[in-house]
């Protein structure tokens, strides 16, 4: 059996011992080697030839974002960012998202236990070695644009996304799309706590509707989109003709806290036919079901194709099984799901 070949690259001695000794516990991953800091890690690179890195942001004689871009031009390979579980911690991640990581991990500390880091390590390294570093979307950083009125027929739609590894672009790419007057948005993106508020913040200064991490009991309206906080589960609830997010805690869903399919069941509940939902690239069966759930009572659902996603995980479990009416590339989902009646 073939085993994915892990480097890890951390400062901290600490944290290189316990990652080793967790990831040595599943017998799909072999720790290949570890490094203090990037100059070690790029002689490894070349001599070990990793599957897939985890990378340590804040390290001495070179930070791990600088590490990051000349890893990217040079020698791309999945790289999976470890950070501090803080708002600081968070802008840092994002920036190396940015940079051309494919996922972000919590270090343990008080709020996040090994345990926790030790599941979520092992399914992040298993999804980023799926990656086809080709695939990824460049991020464009424009300022925000200029508020536009056109191409949405309704007001009162919802459109509910979820995503997990290659989300954090994708969603990107279709929010930048959608004009001011854009349904109300709930999304899903596989990601820790406080990182959503970072990735939210970033995504606003981009896109011509408002974005944000959501907070319980906020409505969901026309030209806002609310992302799920890490941590917590996301319903869409319904009061008259206001729809509103609930958070809560609650055990993990196919290993993610939030899941998509947790609320993608609540959109179908509540919105029915007057809902879109959109799967996108990611690792695993999150979604699926709720997806399916959605189709069934009458809402439009749209899955990225194969082409387009760095992990052809969750879109195609939806479609396997039947949840899905149309199967696009990235760059015609916005476009689609703004045209079209549920």
């Amino acid at each position: 059996m073939y085993k994915i070949k892990v480097l890890i690259v951390d400062d901290s001695a600490v944290v290189r011992e316990i990652f080793s000794r967790e990831l040595s516990r599943d017998p799909e991953i072999e720790v290949v080697g570890t490094a203090p800091d990037p100059y070690v890690a790029r002689d490894k690179i070349v001599q070990l030839k990793p599957d897939v890195i985890t990378l340590d942001v804040e390290m001495p004689r070179m930070d791990g974002i600088t590490f990051l871009r000349k890893l990217m031009k040079h020698y791309p390979l999945p790289t999976i960012v470890v950070s501090s579980l803080t708002p600081k911690g968070g802008d840092l991640a994002l920036e190396a998202m940015d940079a051309g990581a494919v996922d972000i991990l919590c270090k343990p500390g008080e709020a996040y236990s090994v345990g926790d880091m030790s599941e979520a390590l092992i399914y992040k390294i298993k999804a980023a070695a799926l990656v086809d570093m080709t695939k990824r979307v460049k991020p464009r950083l424009q300022e925000k644009p200029v508020q536009r009125l056109s191409m949405t027929r309704t007001t009162n739609k919802i459109i509910a996304i979820g995503a997990s590894t290659g989300g954090t672009e994708a969603i990107r790419e279709v929010l930048t799309a959608f004009p001011a007057s854009a349904p109300g948005t709930v999304i899903v993106q596989h990601m820790p706590q406080h990182f959503t508020r970072s990735y939210a913040d970033r995504l606003n200064t981009l896109c011509a509707i408002e974005v944000r991490e959501a907070q319980n009991g906020d409505r969901v309206v026309p030209g806002k989109a609310l992302i799920a906080p890490g941590n917590f589960h996301m319903l869409l609830r319904r009061s008259g003709a206001n729809y509103y997010v609930e958070l809560k805690t609650g055990p993990m869903v196919y290993h993610q806290r939030p899941a998509v399919e947790i609320l993608f069941n609540s959109v179908a509940r509540y919105a029915g036919k007057n809902a879109t939902g959109v799967i996108l690239t990611g690792m695993g069966k999150d979604g699926a079901k709720g997806l399916l759930a959605m189709k069934q009572a009458g809402a439009l659902t749209v899955a990225q194709d194969e082409k387009s996603s760095v992990v052809y995980g969750m879109p195609k479990e939806a479609f396997d099984i039947g949840a899905v009416q149309k199967v696009l590339p990235l760059k015609k989902i916005a476009e689609t799901v703004l045209n079209s009646d549920s």
